[in-house]
């Protein structure tokens, strides 16, 4: 017969019993594979630190890296200085063009120094490198504001534009599973597409019955759009902006808060600024219009949070989970936190998407074949003008959503991304220590054919995947087209400190163009140079006199 048990042996370190049953094997076996990943682990972890240790000890010195005197960088910011009157991006441009690829800024006025490099090798080093808490240059202003000048509104939460840290990473864990999960935006889907058809009865109502142009002024309509689509979400309510309530003076007063928000920003947070020694008029401009952005959309959210609260009152059923608004979650976690999120995605939901539908609009109107192939799309969708979008077929459009990308290429909405590195790293042949502020314009590698092949032309088909007859195309093959690095196109941020309104902007922008596509033949017949302005964020700086012809069926 058989003998079942077996003597002492070891296999790869592990010892079995003197009297080991045949039957405990496939226990065994699992321990043993357990055993064996770990050991690897520790020796991959092992050759990582010690790679990571000669590399280091190899890489120039930190201060080596190059840079520009205080006293040199302050001259060039004052009036008549070579970076006084360029936007955040050319500043960027003209850093490179003065330091080279990698430079060394010195701080001022208690700000420390940074790093920065065009390199996207780099980028994908220092953002793998951001730890638990990534953090990045936080709006300080903001966060002063909250703290020291409105404490009574906020008490100590920061929200997500500005804390860092274990204040972010608390907040943003609370935040997350409501909106970061897609069933919870599409909620959302048929009354932003609503919002849309008002939008479209606008245009048609503002262009010139003869040259079918609308006013200079269409900016305020796309913020109107705009505001009106985040309202949804954030405030669970239409404010009647497009139409209804056109007149509303604490909207008007919104609008111009927010622009002035961004335009003051630029000079407190990006150039250099005493106003942690002393409040200057800039400073004081943008406490101001904050003052202005706190109080009104606290309006908002408090009638919002009143109207629930009356509904329950008044026995309204309970809603199922699946069905109760952003608003209603966010509320039962912490109305503090639902008042914050709520401002925070007012605050940074109307001018990005703004710019970002401003640009892409840009791009289809001065590609007219682009925007053609783009109808061709939507109208197996939306075989009439006034069809009603379905989630399940508008899931299948990705040259719709290939046109947003390469607009967002074309017209990046910010200069780049920013992270505090969480341990040493190398970047360029240089020593970064823990805690230094790496900088990643990537504004200055969208426009280089190095990086984008045919960069100065707006190909989408550079973002659909290779099939024979994209290769076929006059555009090319899409793997001909693509980017040297995944880390030169970071639109909506990396990692955990990406954007959360991610779905939300993305469906404000695919419903929104789909829409304006299929009803309007869209064109712009007006130059397009320094079409934006980098203030906090690129912004439209011509006037957006559009024509909208009507597409005949």
């Amino acid at each position: 017969m058989f003998n079942t048990q077996i003597r002492h042996v070891m296999v790869n370190g592990v010892n079995l019993p003197n009297r080991f049953d045949l039957k405990h094997l496939p226990v065994f076996l699992v321990k043993a594979q357990q055993q064996l990943q770990q050991s690897s682990c520790r020796s991959s972890a092992n050759n990582a630190t010690v790679t990571a240790k000669v590399e280091w000890e190899e890489a120039k010195p930190y201060e080596e890296i190059p840079t520009m005197g205080i006293f040199r960088i302050l001259k060039n910011f004052m009036p008549g200085g070579k970076y006084a009157k360029l936007d955040s991006s050319e500043i960027m441009l003209a850093f490179k063009e003065d330091m080279g690829p990698i430079a060394r800024l010195r701080g001022v006025f208690g700000r420390p120094d940074f790093v920065m490099t065009h390199n996207p090798h780099d980028f994908e080093i220092a953002l793998r490198n951001e730890g638990i808490w990534p953090n990045r240059p936080g709006m300080e202003s903001m966060v002063y504001h909250r703290n020291h000048v409105r404490p009574e509104i906020f008490q100590g939460i920061e929200g997500l534009l500005g804390a860092q840290g274990e204040k972010w990473g608390t907040f943003r864990s609370a935040v997350n599973p409501v909106l970061m999960q897609p069933k919870k935006i599409r909620l959302y889907f048929q009354k932003m597409a609503q919002i849309n058809m008002e939008f479209i009865e606008r245009i048609r109502q503002i262009r010139d019955p003869q040259t079918l142009e609308v006013p200079h002024t269409f900016e305020e309509e796309i913020n109107r759009w705009t505001l009106e689509s985040v309202s949804v979400v954030a405030l669970d309510k239409q404010l009647g902006l497009i139409t209804k309530n056109r007149d509303n003076p604490m909207a008007k007063q919104l609008f111009k808060a927010l622009t002035d928000f961004f335009t003051y920003s630029m000079d407190v947070e990006f150039k250099p600024s005493i106003w942690k020694y002393y409040q200057t008029p800039t400073f004081k401009k943008l406490l101001a219009s904050l003052d202005t952005i706190t109080d009104i959309t606290k309006t908002f959210i408090d009638e919002a949070t009143a109207r629930i609260e009356e509904e329950s009152k008044n026995g309204a059923p309970e809603k199922p989970e699946s069905e109760k608004s952003v608003l209603e979650k966010l509320i039962k976690i912490d109305k503090k936190i639902a008042m914050v999120m709520a401002m925070d995605m007012l605050m940074a939901g109307v001018d990005t998407t703004s710019s970002t539908f401003t640009g892409l609009l840009l791009c289809l109107a001065k590609n007219p074949e682009k925007q053609a192939k783009l109808r061709e799309e939507i109208m197996q969708l939306l075989p009439q003008k006034d069809s009603v979008f379905s989630e399940a077929s508008f899931q299948n459009m990705p040259y719709l959503r290939a046109c947003i990308k390469e607009s967002l290429r074309i017209y990046p909405l910010v200069v780049g991304n920013a992270r505090a590195q969480a341990s040493d790293v190398v970047l360029s042949g240089y020593r970064v220590p823990k805690g230094t502020l790496v900088s990643m314009p990537s504004v200055s590698l969208l426009r280089d054919n190095t990086h984008y092949p045919r960069a100065n032309e707006y190909l989408p088909e550079r973002w659909l995947r290779a099939t024979k007859e994209a290769a076929q195309g006059p555009s090319g093959c899409p793997n001909e087209l693509k980017a040297s690095s995944h880390f030169t196109y970071l639109p909506f941020g990396f990692g955990a400190r990406s954007c959360i309104g991610r779905r939300i902007a993305e469906m404000e922008l695919e419903l929104g163009i789909a829409r304006i596509v299929r009803n309007f033949y869209v064109e712009f017949n007006y130059p397009t140079e320094n079409a934006f302005k980098s203030v906090l964020i690129n912004v439209p700086n011509i006037p957006l006199k559009f024509k909208f012809s009507d597409v005949e069926n």
